[in-house]
């Protein structure tokens, strides 16, 4: 189950200091940004301030979810199919406020828990295709970890390295060249790579922008991943509950110089021994 911070108005949307000007996710305009998310509300939890403000200065954001989210429940009386119903509507409500246009989620339709027994190397070939088809000029996923495998629960460790390793192959037309002579998906490099819910990291964020209330309602409409719906579900919040889940979320959200902030690490290249 995915898990999604319900994002306070307060909440600032930062970026990492890239080489050049023009390559600050607070300057950019008229760019294109693929998020690789392991459940629908990943993306959010770890980036969704920088959603909205990219979407606001006029970029566009795709978000490729590698699951339904379809287990992450208590109730015995939720059935996976219908859970997976409830977190795709969720998903899009939320990227919806945020700016993000409903045909630019991209559902790669595994099932929750399930994401490293998935095929090999078809995993690879399917994130390498998007990747190839939306050619961004920035790609956000999740952190694989920094000289160390850092703990992550199934689905999160296996988006992180496959979608690294997605990256890698897209360079390069002999990783499955039938894309390029049957689907006409040329190779791309990916020119910049931001890694989500990075513990520490090297560079730190340097500028802070508030989001505006859309960003902040985003948050709720994810009801099921949060207590009470977990154990028992229900559609909507009540008010007491909705606000100790922002009171927790807020506890837990890092920060810097006293905001709200998402860190993110920049991946710099890859080693080739």
């Amino acid at each position: 189950m995915g898990r999604l911070a319900l994002v306070p108005l307060a909440l600032m949307a930062v970026a990492l200091a890239l080489p050049a000007e023009d390559d600050r996710l607070e300057e950019m305009r008229g760019k294109t940004v693929l998020v690789f998310t392991p459940h629908p509300d990943d993306d959010l939890f770890g980036a969704g301030g920088t959603i909205a403000l990219l979407n606001r200065k006029g970029n566009k954001v795709y978000v490729a979810l590698y699951t339904n989210d379809d287990k992450g429940s208590y109730d015995p009386e939720m059935t996976s199919q219908h859970l997976a119903h409830i977190r795709k509507a969720e998903e899009e409500a939320a990227e919806a406020l945020l700016g993000t246009l409903k045909e630019n989620l991209l559902w790669m339709g595994y099932d929750d828990g399930m994401l490293e027994y998935a095929p090999q190397p078809k995993l690879v070939e399917e994130a390498t295709a998007i990747i190839r088809r939306i050619r961004p000029d920035v790609l956000l996923s999740i952190d694989p970890g920094e000289w160390y495998e850092r703990w992550h629960k199934t689905d999160h460790r296996m988006a992180a390295f496959n979608t690294i390793d997605a990256v890698r192959a897209a360079e390069f037309w002999l990783y499955f060249p039938n894309q390029r002579l049957q689907q006409h998906l040329e190779p791309y490099t990916v020119p910049v790579i931001l890694l989500l819910s990075s513990a520490g990291g090297s560079q730190l964020l340097r500028q802070h922008r508030q989001c505006d209330r859309s960003q902040a309602r985003s948050g709720d409409e994810h009801v099921s991943q949060f207590e009470p719906s977990i154990h028992k579900y229900r559609s909507d919040w009540d008010p007491a509950d909705l606000a100790k889940a922002k009171e927790e979320l807020k506890q837990e959200q890092p920060r810097k110089d006293g905001h709200y902030v998402e860190p993110f690490r920049r991946a710099t290249g890859f080693i080739q021994y």
